[in-house]
């Protein structure tokens, strides 16, 4: 009996409680909330529902506790259920219900864990979408790692999730990019609101084999060629970095084809007849004020060119057109102020602005030594995705990211995330996944499986403790999904990690010298199994390797 199937039979047997006895059942939240409690001696499961619904419901919490804890002892996979305090519920399930938990892993698999809360709907998320003007620094390295964990964790709960890649290709930064290339294949110094570093003169180079007569054309012409071979070159170098930290997109869409295509001239005649945009000062203002935003803001500016808005009003639309249902921003922490601006660009467009989502991360920071890296090898200015895989590795790298909420900035220490101890969390966690796979090599050497595993057996302290610890893994998955947190898979991941561990030195799993295997050995092979596979499944979740042997 997982969590889960503990709330149904809660909300079950509280509705049938309260019916017999006249009271209004409509009082019950449809989903109701049991939690482990702090001291294990109270028991497997705790429950506030009393407190919670007896006011409404007319009647004394403790009575109403009394109530359910008689219906619920009766309950099959219950072993008691205790009134304590003013109205808490303590729960301790039955052996067989909480090994039935066990049984279920091994069944499940790989889809242990997965649900169907976002079955059927169709989610766009973007995420990473640097500009094509240098390596990717920490901060789109955060959200690369971020994003498609959350991918994941999104197609896990049933969506279906488009990853798609923004390739700003359109504005000033690729002017300034183009003179910054041309200035280094002069070999002159970057222009100064140019890009320096020693990328910007391998892609010069890059440019002059590709073309040697690039500098000897008129001036339009040499533009147009350092732009087109410089912005594909390194657009193809963030494609391969990404690649190689586990991280590939559906769609990579570029914003220069909604300037090509006409698409942003049609999404403001749209506004401009809806009324949404007025004129003032000969430019064109978006009415964002009367959606949530605390300006105004300028769509088509004086001069007659587009505002940066402007494309992110047509590529609003354009996703929409596509059937997304749902439109998840992943955005650094200088862009605060979109939250608003995209909410109103869909709501002036007629559209709910529910259908847009942004998040937004904080700042990354290395350290060695207790002191800041401050400096690339490569990009000159900022740190990048290489230089981090570099110094700490691809799993590492990632578990550092993802591990941490993305309100919190965090400051990723580069001799521990390198470390073999326990300090290490992505050691921690691998460490017990490489120790259970041992185990499970030990007992298949020894011809010992899980087949016809009693698993009533486990009743140890520290088989309950891990039992339950892996029944909580769908729940969490569930609220990861729901709030785009997948940092709490990680932190799960880590509190399994930890529990299976006690587990381990409280008791012993394979016969030791001549003693015959008996059958709490095969129950706790089968609740290795079971922890091993929850690692496995979540650590897949993360884009982390789950080895089996470190």
């Amino acid at each position: 009996m997982t969590p889960s199937d503990l709330a149904e039979l809660l909300h079950g047997t509280a509705a049938t409680v309260l019916a017999d006895r006249g009271l209004d059942v409509s009082v019950l939240p449809e989903t109701l909330t049991v939690e482990r409690p702090r001291n294990p001696e109270h028991g497997d499961y705790a429950t506030n529902v009393a407190m919670q619904v007896a006011k409404k419901a007319g009647v004394n919490p403790r009575e109403l506790a009394t109530w359910l804890a008689e219906a619920l002892t009766a309950a099959d996979g219950i072993d008691s259920a205790e009134v304590a305090g003013p109205g808490f519920l303590n729960i301790r399930l039955a052996a067989d219900a909480q090994g039935a938990i066990v049984a279920k892993v091994l069944a499940e698999r790989n889809e242990y864990g997965n649900g169907g809360d976002l079955a059927g709907k169709k989610v766009n998320l973007e995420f990473v979408s640097a500009n094509p003007t240098g390596p990717i620094h920490l901060g789109g390295t955060r959200w690369a790692a971020v994003g498609d964990a959350l991918g994941r964790i999104l197609t896990a709960q049933g969506a279906d999730v488009t990853r798609e890649y923004y390739f700003n290709d359109h504005g000033a930064q690729i002017d300034r990019y183009t003179r910054s290339l041309i200035a280094a294949a002069l070999g002159e110094p970057a222009p100064e609101d140019g890009y320096a570093g020693a990328y910007i003169v391998d892609i010069a180079h890059e440019v002059l084999a590709q073309r040697p007569d690039a500098l000897d054309l008129p001036v339009d012409e040499r533009d147009e060629v350092f732009r087109s071979i410089g912005v594909d070159s390194i657009f193809a170098h963030i494609k391969r970095t990404l690649h190689e930290f586990g991280v590939d997109f559906d769609v990579y869409f570029h914003e220069n084809s909604l300037f090509e295509s006409g698409a942003v001239d049609r999404a403001v005649e749209k506004l401009k007849t809806s009324g949404s945009l007025y004129l003032a000062d000969g430019a064109w203002w978006l009415r964002s004020t009367d959606y949530g935003d605390d300006k105004d803001r300028v769509v088509i500016k004086s001069d007659g060119n587009a505002a940066y808005i402007a494309g992110d009003i047509a590529y609003f639309q354009d996703k929409r057109s596509r059937g997304f249902d749902l439109c998840i921003y992943m955005l650094g922490a200088d862009h605060h102020g979109y939250i608003a601006r995209l909410k109103a660009a869909a709501a002036a467009a007629g559209d709910d602005p529910d259908t847009v989502e942004v998040l937004i991360g904080q700042m990354v920071n290395l350290v060695r030594g207790g002191e800041a890296v401050k400096m690339s090898k490569r990009a000159g200015t900022v740190i990048t995705l290489d230089d981090l895989v570099e110094a700490i590795g691809v799993d590492a790298a990632r578990y550092a990211l993802v591990r941490s909420s993305v309100d919190q900035s965090i400051d990723i220490d580069l001799e521990l995330w390198t470390s073999t101890t326990s300090e290490n969390p992505v050691y921690y966690v691998q460490y017990a996944h490489a120790r259970l796979s041992s185990i499970a090599r030990n007992a298949a050497d020894l011809g010992l499986g899980t087949d016809g595993a009693d698993l009533s057996l486990l009743t140890h302290d520290r088989e309950g403790d891990l039992i339950r610890t892996i029944g909580e893994y769908p729940r969490v998955l569930a609220k990861a999904a729901e709030l785009r947190e997948p940092h709490r898979v990680a932190r799960y991941l880590e509190e399994l990690a930890g529990t299976y561990h006690r587990f381990y030195d409280s008791c012993r799993i394979l016969p030791m010298g001549d003693e015959e295997p008996g059958a709490i050995h095969t129950a706790r092979l089968a609740l290795c199994a079971a922890a091993r596979q929850v690692l496995g499944n979540g650590l897949e979740l993360l884009g982390v390797s789950a080895p089996e042997r470190m």
